[in-house]
């Protein structure tokens, strides 16, 4: 088995199924379980920035998930990191 298979197998089993969450039917992904081991976070990250160093100019994250990785990526790949937000969400003048 690859490393990136293996890594893909690690993180499929640290992800919890909520059954019929936020709605009946669907079946919400949670990956604070992923977040709560040190190690696998890391293998994640450094999976992504191995496989995109020297390629990306900007990192991009949609609330609220995208920021947790996205900034730690983007600190690593040493590229700027830029936040999407909900409209009306931030003080500032914005781009839509």
């Amino acid at each position: 088995m690859s490393n990136r298979e293996e890594l893909a197998r690690d993180v499929s089993d640290a992800l919890r199924d909520i059954p019929d969450f936020p709605e009946e039917g669907v079946v919400f992904k949670d990956f604070t379980p992923l977040l709560a081991n040190p190690e696998l976070s890391a293998r994640v990250v450094a999976d992504v920035v191995d496989r995109r160093r020297g390629e990306v100019d900007v990192v991009v994250g949609i609330e609220a998930r995208g920021f947790i990785f996205g900034s730690v990526m983007a600190h690593q790949l040493g590229v700027p990191f830029i936040p999407i937000r909900k409209a009306g969400k931030l003080p500032a003048e914005c781009f839509q």
